[in-house]
């Protein structure tokens, strides 16, 4: 009994990778649910490949914050220099 992937609805899709993940045979797991264990791996590798296009994006959000932080920052430090140079200059006595 071949069942493709697209026959299956997202719930029972997601539900082979998280009895993989939980400890569970991938040959039993594919028993359980009627299907070839190799198309099982297919199924597992595709939700990996997911898994790692949005932790790839979200590490990107990640780093472009992070680099405009670091130019904020810098920003920061160098007002904060002129600051400092200012107040010097103003609290010198007057001749």
């Amino acid at each position: 009994m071949a069942q493709s992937l697209s026959q299956f609805s997202v719930q029972s899709n997601c539900t082979p990778t998280h009895a993989v993940e939980s400890e569970q045979s991938i040959a039993q797991t594919a028993r359980d649910l009627g299907v070839n264990e190799n198309t099982l791996h297919t199924w597992i590798g595709k939700y990996h490949r997911v898994e790692r296009q949005e932790k790839q994006l979200q590490d990107e959000h990640l780093y472009e914050e992070l680099k405009r932080l670091r130019k904020e920052n810098a920003r920061l430090k160098e007002e904060r220099e002129i600051l400092k140079k200012a107040a010097a200059y103003f609290a010198q006595p007057l001749p």
